[in-house]
C-alpha cells in the first residue's frame, strides 16, 4: 500500500507497541512515582524497539484498565507530558491511542505531533466496557477543526472484548470504513495479544483492496510470514514482551527476531 510506505518508508511496516504504565486517576497507578514512572518504562522500550529496527511506534495507556469509553483531562495531559518528554528521543513515525476514545487520542496527536491514531472509529459494537457507539461525523470534523487532518485515523474494525451488533459481516464494515475515509483498516483478536482470525484479515482485505488492512493483535515471528502474505502491516506488542507477557518490559531478542522474521517476509512477498 502507498501509504504506509510513504508513511513508514517500508512495505508491510512493523509497528510496536510502547505500553503506558498506569496513568493518573487509574487503579493501577502509582501515586507515589508519578508520571515519571512512566518516562523512565516508556523511554526503556523505545530504545530497545527502535534499536532492534521497528518501523513506527504506538504509544498507548494500555495499562489504564479497566477501560474507558472517555477519558479524563488527567489522561489526556498524562499521555501528551510523556511523549513530549520522549519526542526527542522518538526516530521513527508514531502513534497515540488512548482507549477507547477517539477525540482524546487526536487531541493528544495534534498537540504532540503524532503521525496516526488507532481508534474504534466506525460501527457499533457489545463490550465488556458497555456500547461502543463511536461517531465517525464528530471525529472527522473534530480532526479538521483542530488542524489535525494530516494525523491519519487507523480504524479497529474487529475490537478487542467486543462484538458487532447486528448482521454486518467483517466485509461490510471494512467496505464501509473504507467509504468513510479511513486510512487504514485494522483486525484483532478477542484480546490483547490474542491470534485474530486470519479469515477476517483475508474478508477485509477482499473487500476494501483499496485501502491498507493491518493485523492489530496476536502478531508474532512465527506467524508473521503468513500474515503478511495477506495483511499491509502489523502492529505488535505482547509478543515482543518478556516472557510474552504484556505488562512486562520489551524483550531486546523478541523484538530483534521479530523484526528479522518480517524481513524475511517482506522478501518473500516481494
Amino acid at each position: 500500500m502507498d501509504l504506509l510506505e510513504k508513511t513508514f518508508g517500508v512495505r508491510k511496516p512493523v509497528i510496536a507497541m510502547l505500553h503506558l504504565p498506569g496513568l493518573p486517576g487509574r487503579p493501577w497507578h502509582d501515586a507515589a512515582a508519578g508520571v515519571g514512572k512512566a518516562v523512565d518504562v516508556v523511554g526503556r522500550d523505545l530504545e530497545v524497539l527502535q534499536d532492534a529496527g521497528v518501523d513506527g511506534v504506538l504509544f498507548c495507556n494500555e495499562a489504564d484498565l479497566p477501560y474507558q469509553l472517555k477519558v479524563g483531562p488527567e489522561i489526556v495531559a498524562a499521555m501528551a507530558s510523556v511523549v513530549g518528554q520522549l519526542r526527542r528521543d522518538v526516530r521513527v513515525p508514531f502513534g497515540v491511542n488512548l482507549l477507547w476514545d477517539a477525540i482524546a487520542s487526536l487531541a493528544v496527536a495534534r498537540g504532540v505531533g503524532a503521525t496516526f491514531v488507532r481508534e474504534v472509529m466506525t460501527g457499533v459494537y457489545e463490550s465488556d466496557l458497555g456500547m461502543i457507539e463511536p461517531s465517525i461525523g464528530e471525529i472527522a470534523g473534530y480532526r479538521r477543526a483542530i488542524g489535525a487532518t494530516d494525523v491519519l485515523l487507523f480504524d479497529n474494525i474487529a475490537p478487542e472484548f467486543a462484538s458487532a451488533i447486528g448482521r454486518r459481516s467483517v466485509a461490510d464494515r471494512a467496505k464501509g470504513a473504507a467509504f468513510m475515509g479511513m486510512d487504514a483498516i485494522l483486525i484483532s483478536g478477542a484480546a490483547a495479544g490474542t491470534q485474530f482470525a486470519m479469515s477476517d484479515l483475508e474478508e477485509a482485505k477482499a473487500a476494501a483492496p483499496a485501502t491498507p488492512i493491518i493485523a492489530n493483535t496476536g502478531v508474532r515471528a512465527d506467524s508473521i510470514g503468513r500474515i503478511f502474505r495477506v495483511a499491509d502491516g502489523a502492529i505488535v506488542g505482547t509478543s515482543l514482551k518478556r516472557d510474552g507477557v504484556t505488562w512486562n518490559e520489551v524483550d531486546p531478542a523478541r523484538a530483534a527476531a521479530l523484526v528479522e522474521a518480517a524481513a524475511a517476509a517482506r522478501a518473500a512477498a516481494a
